[in-house]
């Protein structure tokens, strides 16, 4: 079986056979593929990477921030989604945050942690190799330091107002960042050995976990003992569906996939892969069909019961697809509305059914094992403040609740939350053909749409796919963010249609800093992809 590869590349596609890994950073990429060469698997390769990343991407993820991991695992002939999201703390009230700019930054902004009790249970459950061994590439990184890359500098500076004076410490030293500064963690290095010798225990309830609630406490924030000591990781079946020959599979919520599985039921049957690629016809069809999904993720993400199984049916997605005119509609934006919309995109009704800074990376190993991974602190650096001693900066994921009284995702308290990472799987004929994702806030369930469509309707290799130009539709009305790649006239088209273009730059992290891996069940050959929005990068061996 031939795997797409067709697309123009600004750098070639990677290969391999015996296992791959594809993350946002080379130092990343590379603790992960030592761990395969070691005899470890997927799974050791995915928690090696998502430890190193903490270390050389401080202000996109971290062992003090949320995830999901998507897996395979080939023995058991198992998929399952490792939820390592947070709850709220059982303290949180809308009330509480009078001041909005509390729930984005500050010691008020956060969740309980997840990421640590995570990565320790894919090692425990599916790894091979000891903690020592897994995470002693991020204590090398952490230790004995790294060198800032452009992007690194780049987001380093950016995130400086929201750093507390301890975090600039660590982020800025003496110096300030540049590419090329060696930057050093040696509390984060401890804190590292600290988990490996005493695992969760340590994390939720012993020493660190005591660290941790003492810094929020002293500092006026709600995160308790007893919310650390009762946080567990959680195990669900992934929700999916078809898409022509294929099956996607991503989180169920209140994890947002569900928003990727809708857009993908209502392009379905339009024969997007015979559309000019990336023409006004293609491109309006895409952003409404993204509009109407976003809708009903609005709507129904984070509510008790939301009505999955109507909202990804196909009858509802022909009904959907209906709405669709030759116009652009008024979108919802990526967040619950003040006001309504007069005229403009709907939620579906629930009547009509009884008839997401973050990172992501993968890695899948030559028996077949195969990790898709997206995790997030929130903002850059979360919430900015590094707890006490411990070098670990604390998300601030309390920012994707909402204070909006209307939206099922409003703030309370020991609440999970509309969680917008969504690492995705693609099977074709029973078989694993590709893992896949992206960071990207809300704009995680649009973007991965759009690459994933490159690679399944239009033929591309991985990386082309991530290359090509993307769009986003982040405000309310009908203004779309596009990257200058996209050809003026068809930019003018789409205006033509009523669409308001905002230019983003030829490359914009806005759209999202892909990764993705594509295995030929039959050679077992894969091929990977990485972002170059970002410090994306891939080795196979």
């Amino acid at each position: 079986m031939a795997l797409p590869h067709k697309g123009m590349v600004h750098r070639s596609t990677v290969t391999g056979t015996r296992g791959m890994v594809a993350s946002a950073h080379p130092l990343a990429t590379l603790a992960g593929t030592r761990m395969l060469l070691a005899g470890g698997n997927a799974f050791d390769a995915a928690v090696a990477t998502a430890a190193a990343l903490n270390v050389v991407e401080p202000f996109m993820s971290g062992i003090a921030g949320v995830g999901f991991a998507l897996i395979y695992d080939a023995e058991k002939k198992e998929r399952r989604l490792l939820d390592y999201t947070g709850r709220t703390p059982m303290g949180a009230r809308p009330d509480l945050f009078t001041d909005p700019a509390s729930k984005e930054r500050g010691i008020l902004s956060c969740l309980v942690p997840g990421a640590c009790a995570g990565w320790l249970e894919l090692l425990e459950r599916h790894g091979r190799l000891t903690a020592e061994a897994v995470f002693a590439p991020a204590i090398e990184l952490a230790e004995g330091g790294f060198g800032l890359s452009v992007a690194s500098d780049f987001f380093f500076r950016g995130a400086a107002d929201r750093l507390s004076e301890r975090g600039r410490e660590i982020v800025f030293g003496e110096t300030g960042p540049f590419p090329g500064k060696r930057l050093v963690q040696p509390e984060l290095a401890e804190t590292f050995r600290r988990v490996v010798s005493g695992g969760r225990e340590t994390f939720y309830r012993g020493s660190l976990a005591q660290e941790m609630v003492g810094f929020v406490q002293d500092n006026g924030g709600l995160l308790t003992a007893d919310d650390m000591a009762a946080y567990d990781i959680e195990w669900r079946d992934p929700l999916s569906t078809t898409y022509r020959d294929y099956e996607i599979f991503a989180p169920s919520p209140p994890g947002a996939g569900f928003q990727i599985l809708e857009t993908l039921n209502l392009i379905e049957n339009d024969n997007v892969g015979e559309m000019a690629f990336q023409s006004p016809e293609h491109l309006h069809l895409l952003i409404e069909a993204i509009k109407l999904a976003n809708a009903d993720r609005l709507q129904y993400v984070a509510a008790d019961q939301p009505p999955i199984e109507g909202l990804l049916s196909k009858g509802y997605a022909a009904k959907r697809r209906g709405l669709i005119g030759e116009k652009a509609a008024e979108g919802m934006g990526e967040w619950y509305p003040a006001q309504d919309i007069d005229g403009g995109v709907r939620p579906g009704v629930e009547a009509d059914w009884l008839t997401e800074c973050t990172t992501h990376f993968d890695a899948v190993d030559g028996d077949g094992n195969a990790v898709a991974i997206t995790q997030s602190l929130g903002s850059a650096f979360g919430s900015g403040l590094v707890m006490g001693n411990t070098g670990m900066f604390l998300n601030n994921f309390m920012n994707w609740s909402e204070l909006e009284p209307r939206s099922a995702n409003l703030v309370g308290p020991g609440r999970k939350i509309d969680m917008c990472l969504s690492p995705c799987q693609v099977w074709k004929d029973d078989k694993l053909f590709s893992v896949m994702g992206t960071p990207g806030s809300h704009g995680i369930m649009q973007t991965t749409v759009q690459f994933m469509s490159n690679v399944l309707d239009f033929g591309m290799s991985m990386q082309a796919a991530i290359e090509a130009p993307r769009l986003r539709t982040e405000h309310q009305g009908r203004r779309v963010m596009m990257e200058g790649r996209f050809p003026q006239q068809v930019r003018a088209k789409l205006e033509g249609r009523g669409h308001q273009i905002d230019l983003l730059p030829d490359w914009s992290a806005s759209v999202g800093g892909a990764q993705g891996i594509l295995v030929d069940s039959e050679s077992g050959v894969m091929m990977g992809g990485a972002d170059p929005r970002r410090d994306g990068y891939v080795i196979g061996i």
